[in-house]
């Protein structure tokens, strides 16, 4: 027989979420993620526990679904490719909603959404214009609500919950089924 033809292919997978959960490291994404969905990523108490992005469903009492994804956490650097960035922001891209999970127990959540948001810009894709909820993650740590005052139109709602207790778990499953209808 005559000799085939080769072709060498690179195939990139992304995702398909409503909404997506996006962070820095050990921000309790995957702990987030654990308590609305049926998923279960392994969560512990270091940074980059998540090494691969993980999605679970949430359902509603009324049978409604959405999909929500975990990425591993970003860095600074993020779109220029560190720690494997670009490979974790391609799964944003076909989310309608991300979800901001910051650390609200370390009192600089300001700081931290604007390192995400500024990884997020510089990447492209549209991810700098997409509607975003802010999750003030790990609330039973501090006596006071962890203090936001980013002020910026994509930013939907801010809720501050935590992943250990509860607390604040199902306002939050209430406002992604609001947003992603």
């Amino acid at each position: 027989g005559m000799p085939g033809e080769e072709h060498a292919l690179e195939l990139r997978l992304k995702l398909v979420a409503d909404a997506a959960l996006a962070g820095l490291p050990n921000a309790g994404k995957s702990s987030l993620l654990r308590r609305i969905s049926n998923a279960t990523p392994k969560v512990a108490d270091y940074p980059f526990t998540t090494l691969q992005p993980v999605l679970g469903t949430v359902e509603s009492p009324d049978g409604a679904q959405l999909t929500v994804a975990d990425v591993p956490g970003l860095i600074e650097g993020a779109s220029d490719g560190v720690g494997l960035g670009h490979a974790f922001l391609a799964h944003l891209e076909r989310a309608r909603l991300l979800v901001h999970v910051i650390d609200g127990s370390e009192g600089d959540a300001d700081v931290r959404f604007a390192t995400i948001d500024r990884e997020l810009a510089l990447y492209g894709a549209g991810l700098d214009e997409r509607p975003q909820i802010v999750v003030l993650n790990k609330a039973d740590l501090t006596p006071a609500p962890a203090p936001f005052s980013v002020d910026d139109a994509r930013i939907l709602a801010v809720h501050r919950v935590s992943c250990a207790t509860g607390a604040g778990i199902d306002g939050l499953k209430r406002a992604l089924f609001a947003l992603c209808p």
